[in-house]
């Protein structure tokens, strides 16, 4: 297939990308190489793609109109696969209109590519922020997303809508995909993982926040990869026992489009999740416990069973495991 993959040089989008030219996909890599963070560990995960003769990158602003329908255009894509947006639930509170510039007026961008040239299939990435306020547990993308909390949020479930306009109005598949806090080598250095590890090896405090209390549904990158390529090869219908008197949140009887969560399925305090960092370092943190921040949540856990339906997904990756993975390529990474 070809496939194009946007946010390539990314943290999921910088995995998925191998996962589909190790299997012998053309993969066309979208990506601006913007510096939220740090543009050399971007350019170190593109330099990795770009030995493999079936990728190919174009360095285009995802709210760049002319520029986006232009590669559709040229590129013509089988699937597509959203995963660039401007990340990060704390400094949406500090940059709002970078959110709408990127995933609200670059996914319209997206999708209207997609209607010029019908992919057999759009998956894009989504979040469990869209929750929000829900406080029931497990998250089940049966249950109404309505309240998000925070404007990252609200934009990616504003992108869950805009997909099911454009399913609805031309006819191409799409499926979103809720994510559980990603985690795994190459991962974004914005994240706790990544700050924590930075800080412990140079002999600084970690803040922690909600006291160390918080939990969290921990997903390994490659799980979450197996769960995309599995949904790029499986186009959504509409659902024939959509119920109109009761619609069903997660899926259409208008559209060929769905949302399924993408998580471990298994809640993990933010404590245990320092033990085990610790663990692998060698080293204790010191830890400066905080309340919690504005837009932060107590605690995420998946419902995957839709999915594991859908898909044959099967998250099945430790956090022991998973945070040894990091550790190992933090260390060679930054310490050769």
């Amino acid at each position: 297939m070809k496939v194009l993959v946007t946010g390539s040089a990314g943290f999921i989008g910088f995995h998925l990308s191998r996962r589909l030219l190790a299997r012998g996909d053309e993969v066309v890599g979208l990506d601006i190489m913007n510096a939220y963070y740090d543009p050399k560990l971007k350019a170190a995960r593109r330099a990795i793609l770009e030995q493999n003769k079936g990728y190919r990158h174009a360095q285009i602003d995802l709210a760049d109109r002319d520029g986006v329908s232009a590669l559709f255009a040229e590129v013509q894509p089988d699937a597509v696969v959203n995963l660039a947006a401007q990340a990060g639930v704390r400094y949406s509170l500090e940059s709002p209109r970078t959110y709408v510039d990127s995933n609200v007026v670059g996914f319209l961008n997206i999708l209207e590519g997609c209607r010029a040239t019908q992919p057999k299939h759009l998956v894009y990435a989504s979040t469990s922020s869209v929750y929000g306020a829900n406080g029931n547990m497990p998250f089940n993308v049966h249950n109404p997303a309505t309240h998000p909390i925070t404007l990252y949020a609200a934009t990616k479930l504003a992108n869950e809508g805009m997909a099911h306009s454009y399913s609805h109005l031309f006819g191409f598949p799409s499926t979103g995909f809720r994510f559980f806090t990603v985690y795994g080598p190459w991962g974004r250095p914005d994240m706790a993982l990544f700050k924590f590890t930075e800080a412990i090896l140079a002999g600084r405090p970690i803040d922690v926040y909600g006291f160390g209390k918080m939990q969290r549904d921990f997903t390994y990158v490659e799980d979450i990869v197996s769960g995309l390529v599995a949904a790029v090869d499986r186009p959504t219908k509409v659902n024939p026992a959509w119920d109109p008197q009761n619609p069903d949140p997660a899926t259409s009887g208008v559209a060929p489009w769905r949302v399924l969560n993408l998580g471990n399925s298994q809640k993990v305090e933010l404590m245990r999740y320092i033990e085990v960092l610790e663990e692998k370092l060698g080293k204790k943190a010191e830890i400066n416990l905080l309340p919690m921040q504005p837009g932060d949540v107590a605690r995420t856990e998946a419902d995957v069973e839709e999915t594991k339906a859908a898909l044959d997904y099967a998250p099945s990756t430790s956090i022991e495991f998973g945070i040894g993975a990091f550790v190992d390529w933090y260390l060679d990474y930054y310490r050769p």
